[in-house]
This record gives C-alpha cells, sequence and structure tokens, in this order.
C-alpha cells in the first residue's frame, strides 16, 4: 500500500519531538523503535509517523521502517542559503515527508504554497497546521495531504483541544470538506491520554497530533501503546 493511500485508510498518529533532551541520540532513536514495535504490534491497523529534529532524520530514517517525517522545511531552492532547509535536503535524508507551519515556526501562506507544490514534486507527504478553522480552510485549498488543527494557546498544556473546544475541530471539519474531500484531518494540541485521542476521532478527524505527552514522560512506549490502541478502536468503531 503506497503511503499516500495509508494515510487516507487508517488512523494516524503523529509524534512531534519537537527540541525536547528526548528527541536526540539513542533517546530518540529508542521512541522511534518503540513506535515501529507498537506498529507491528497492531498489524499496521494505525500508523504512527515520528517527526524528529533535522539533525537526526537519517539516522532514525535509516533505522525503522515507520514514517519520518522533518518538523518544518524552508521555502527556498538549493544554493545560497545559508541555515535554511530545503525540501531537496529533507528528500535526501530519506524522510517521507515534512510538517509545515507549526505554530511554534509559522510560515506565510505563500511560503506554505511553495512548499507543498515542491513537495508534490519530490514526492513527500505535507503535513500543514492551523490554528483556527479559516486558516485550515484556506491551507485545504492548496491540497497538502493532511491537515492538523493546533490552537496554540492549549499547545503543551495537557488540555485536549477535544474537549477544551470540540466546536474547534468540528468547525474545521466543516469548512475543510466545502473546499477539500481528499485530506486528512487530524487534532492537536494539548492531547496527552488514550480518551484525547478516541475524542478526536469521534469529532471527526482521522487521528493525533501529539508531543509533549509522549516525548517527556517516563514511560513513552507505554503512551504510544496506549494512544495507538484507542486510535484503533475508535477509528474502525466508526466506519
Amino acid at each position: 500500500m503506497g503511503m499516500k493511500r495509508e494515510i487516507r485508510e487508517k488512523p494516524l498518529l503523529v509524534i512531534n519531538y519537537k527540541a525536547y533532551a528526548s528527541a536526540f541520540g539513542s533517546r530518540g532513536l529508542k521512541i522511534a523503535k518503540a513506535a515501529e514495535e507498537i506498529y507491528r504490534k497492531l498489524g499496521g491497523n494505525v500508523l504512527i509517523v515520528i517527526a524528529p529534529p533535522a539533525t537526526e532524520l537519517r539516522l532514525i530514517s535509516e533505522q525503522v521502517s515507520i514514517p519520518v517525517f522533518a518538523q518544518h522545511a524552508d521555502p527556498v531552492d538549493l544554493g545560497a542559503n545559508t541555515g535554511y532547509l530545503p525540501l531537496e535536503i529533507i528528500k535526501n535524508t530519506k524522510a517521507a515527508g515534512v510538517i509545515l507551519n507549526h505554530s511554534e515556526h509559522k510560515l506565510r501562506l505563500s511560503e506554505i504554497e511553495f512548499n507543498i507544490k515542491k513537495a508534490m514534486e519530490l514526492d513527500l507527504i505535507t503535513l500543514v497546521c492551523a490554528d483556527t478553522p479559516r486558516v485550515a480552510g484556506a491551507v485545504a485549498m492548496l491540497k497538502p495531504d493532511i491537515i492538523a488543527v493546533e490552537p496554540p494557546e492549549l499547545i503543551g498544556t495537557g488540555i485536549a483541544v477535544s474537549k477544551a473546544k470540540p466546536e474547534i475541530i468540528t468547525d474545521t471539519v466543516k469548512i475543510i470538506r466545502q473546499v477539500n474531500n481528499e485530506v486528512v484531518i487530524l487534532t492537536g494540541a494539548g492531547i496527552s491520554k488514550a480518551e484525547d485521542v478516541r475524542a478526536a476521532i469521534r469529532l471527526g478527524t482521522t487521528g493525533v497530533l501529539v508531543a509533549s505527552a509522549v516525548m517527556k514522560a517516563e514511560d513513552p512506549k507505554r503512551i504510544i501503546s496506549e494512544m495507538a490502541e484507542a486510535a484503533v478502536e475508535e477509528y474502525y468503531k466508526k466506519s
């Protein structure tokens, strides 16, 4: 099954490593291998994606079979662009995709469009974050593969948007579907436990984008396992 088809046909759990201490070196690789083990344990019925820092992309991409995404790409071409990260470099690390426009690394709409077009040419999957339903609708018109709705005020709080502001999710789904029936929709911000994953899927999204709940956990493998199992149970119950 091709990757783009797989993300449309399975629940999705995306783990953003951010730049937590646990994201680097052996600790980051251990989390990636745990995620891969859980993916296999669940028979591939949930797609688990990991997004490590740029310095770890090649190492992790070569060590696991689950998809690895970059956390950001700059809207530039190869060449005289000191300190920037073009999509061609991400492709060269063997990563499968990229997160764009996270609230901690925002892009203008024109820059998102630039990256989406180039990613299509490079056969990279795009996951674009949006902080409001209207922004999500605008992004949906650019035809990314995945959109994650993440109100920035809830990121890292442990208060899930699916509980605090469920109307944001339902409004986002409604607006996106008016312009794009293909894009996969995720819930982000404050996702901290299995019930948050269930709630996100019940509200009409395919899965979640999670970070601190995994990366700051004493036992990341347990958290990933609980969330992945919840995603499988709720997604296939709904379908």
